[in-house]
Order: C-alpha cells, then structure tokens, then sequence
C-alpha cells in the first residue's frame, strides 16, 4: 500500500458533496428579493423575514442580519458598551475574528486556555485571568460544540461582566438542556462564509435578548442612524454593515436545510467518533452534555503524540489527506502566535512565552489538530468509514517511514 501523495490509489476517487448545496429554493428566493423591486434591507422585507425566523430557531427574542461575522462581533461590543481601554477574555484556541473584532474598537483580547476534551474555552481559565479592566467574555462554540454556558453566566454575573457569544460555527446548535444558543440572555454572533453552515457567500447576524440591545446593535450596524431616521441624526459612531436582501434571500433558503443536514452530520459524527477512538492514532473532539444539538462545522481531532508514539508532521499529514480524497484542514493558530494579535491594542502585562506556558491545551490543538469540513459529514456511512480509513492509512504510513 502506497499513500496516494507518492504515487499511491487514493482512498477516495469519488468527491464528497459539494459546498455550498443550493437548489431551486435559493433560485426562488433570489428572484422573489429581484422582483420585489427593493434590494435594500431598510425597503425589503428579506431581512426582516430571515432575522425573524433565525431568532425564532434560537430562541432569542430578535436579530439583525449584517455583512459578515468580523463585523458582527464588533458591532456586538460596542452595543454591549464596550470601549478602547477595555479588556475581553476571549480563547486562545480561535479564529482571528474573535480577537481582532476587540482590537478594531479599541480593547484588548486576553487570550485564555481552552477544554482537552472539547476545546472550548475553560472557565477555570477565564476566572483566573479576570482583571480590573475586565468587561466581557466571548466564548466560542468551537467547531458548533457548546461551551458550558451555564458556568461562563454564573463567572460573569459574579463579576459583572458581558458575555457574547461567537457562534460563528454553530447554527441551530443547542446546549445542555436543550437550551438554544438565543435562551442564554446574551447577544451571539454567527458567520454566513462560504465555508459555515448556512452560507450567502457572505453574511452575519447578532441576536439580542431584548429590544433595547437590538436597537443599538441596529444603530452601530446602520451607520450610526437610528430606525426611521429622515434627519440624518447620526447618534453614534457606526459602520454600514447592512446585508442586502439578495443575500437574506438566499439564506432564508439556506435555513431551510439545516436541520436535515445537521441531523445527518450528527449520525456520521458518532460513527467517525467511534471507528477512530479505537485506532488510538488520533484524539477527536469530545461531545460532552453542553452539546446537545452538535452541528458539526468541522470533525476536529489531534494527533496522538504521547511518548513513544509517532511523530507526525501535522502539515504533511493534513497534505497527505488531502490527496486521498478528504477535504483536510490544519487547525488554527494559537491567538498569541499570529503577529497581528500583536499590533496595538495588545496585552501588555505578558509576552508570548508566557501565554504559551500559559495555554498548553491551545498549543497541542493549533499544532497538531486537523478538521475534516463538513460537506464530508453529508455522504452516506461509507463515506464517512472512508474519512477514517484513509486517517488509519496515512497516519500508519507515515509511522514507518524512513
């Protein structure tokens, strides 16, 4: 047996779904937002129609669909009051998104360590690294698992702090209980990109808990300018992060899907979980009680490094996945070791020895994680056997090599 990055026959010849899946509900969609004959969300009633159905699927009492993630988590800070001075415990473990969000209003992102099973942010972590300037958390619910929200409420209240949620990678997902991400009484982000769950190529939303923070995440969303507006009273710096009603049309199609799709990742999740927790090669994400509805943005694991293991090279494994037919990613970077994270406003108090001591669980996930996309997650049990084959293939080939 020979890995097909060296000649070798690939696992895989056959392609798994493609992404994004669209079909004649996002056709409708496009020309009923067309001929509607009002392509801006303040004359449509795209927006309106999807925020109020998202929402409705989370639980919360409304939303506002804006132009991407990034710029959801920025408008969520500044409508939660937070200010250039301000600190924001966010993980370590991220994309730059949720750190760089802070950066762009003014605070400083603190990096904390993330969970060994789920690899959501710790709340150990973030209780030990509250600070005078402390004002809000944003734990993200990596890879759609939940964070163990019912502990991050009770640091928060203690402390008085904002918390907001990055649920970039979790639509429809829901936490223990059953609880929808909307019930928690926080504002959440979420991510249309090409690559989420629900895409319009791009996108974003905030929910709100109430009408009072709806109308000011609307105001920083909306150029500074209140609902209604005809004076050009702009009370506040904003942005224009407006959606347009072509793309609310699109995913209001997209919604549609969901819970179908997530139904069926959740199902080859399980089975990849199994199949690979018994080949000891590799460690997947956990699923613990927080998640109770998984979506399943990604299939997450590290490579097995103990001692007396093999030493993989994470990148040449996730290439060598890649030319088996499996659509391979390496995991993200520890927050603290992209030099932007660096760029001002940055945390002071410590350099990056210290938050690489400081976060060994981030530092084993960014180095040696990989995630498989979801699409792989929408075949059928055969496919997903595949994913674990050519995992067990690569890894063992690799092992023996010279």
């Amino acid at each position: 047996m020979t890995l097909a990055l060296h000649g070798g026959t690939p696992v895989r010849q056959a392609p798994y779904p493609s992404w994004p899946q669209f079909g004649a509900a996002e056709e409708s969609a496009l020309l009923r937002s067309l001929h509607q004959g009002h392509w801006w969300r303040m004359q449509g009633n795209e927006n309106l129609n999807f925020e109020k159905a998202f929402a409705q699927l989370h639980g919360a009492h409304s939303a506002f669909a804006v132009a991407n993630g990034t710029v959801a988590i920025e408008i969520a800070l500044q409508a939660a009051g937070i200010v250039a001075g301000d600190e924001v415990i966010v993980p370590a473990f991220t994309f730059i998104s949720t750190s760089m969000a802070c950066q762009r209003i003014g605070a400083t992102a603190i990096p904390v360590d993330v969970l060994s099973d789920t690899f959501c942010i710790d709340p150990a972590a973030v209780e030990a690294n509250i600070g005078p300037r402390t004002r809000a958390i944003i734990p993200v619910h990596m890879s759609g698992h939940m964070c163990d929200m019912v502990r991050l409420l009770s640091i928060a209240d203690r402390h008085q702090l904002v918390i907001i949620q990055d649920a970039a990678h979790a639509h429809g997902a829901r936490g223990r209980a059953d609880t929808g991400i909307g019930e928690y009484g926080t504002l959440a982000c979420f991510s249309f990109q090409n690559f989420k769950l629900m895409t319009a190529g791009e996108g974003g939303l905030v929910l709100c808990p109430n009408e009072e923070l709806r109308e000011k995440v609307f105001l920083y969303g909306n150029c500074g300018r209140p609902q209604g507006d005809r004076s050009y009273q702009h009370t506040v710096v904003g942005t224009n992060a407006r959606l347009s009603e072509f793309s609310a049309a699109v995913l209001s199609a997209q919604l549609t899907r969901l819970d179908f799709q997530t139904q069926v990742r959740q199902r080859n999740a399980a089975l990849l979980f199994e199949v690979l927790e018994r080949s000891d090669l590799v460690t997947p994400q956990a699923r613990t009680q927080d998640a109770h509805t998984h979506p399943y943005y990604m299939f997450v694991f590290t490579l097995n490094t103990r001692s007396g293991q093999a030493k993989w090279d994470r990148n040449h494994v996730v290439e060598a996945l890649i030319a088996e037919g499996i659509p391979a990613f390496r995991t993200y970077q520890a927050l603290y070791r992209i030099p932007s994270f660096w760029q001002p406003p940055a945390p002071s108090e410590h350099n990056l020895a210290h938050y690489i001591a400081a976060c060994p669980v981030s530092e084993q996930v960014a180095q040696h994680g990989i995630w498989i996309h979801h699409r792989a997650l929408l075949g059928n049990e055969q496919d997903t056997l595949d994913i674990a084959t050519a995992i067990t293939k690569v890894l063992t080939l690799l092992a023996n090599e010279p």
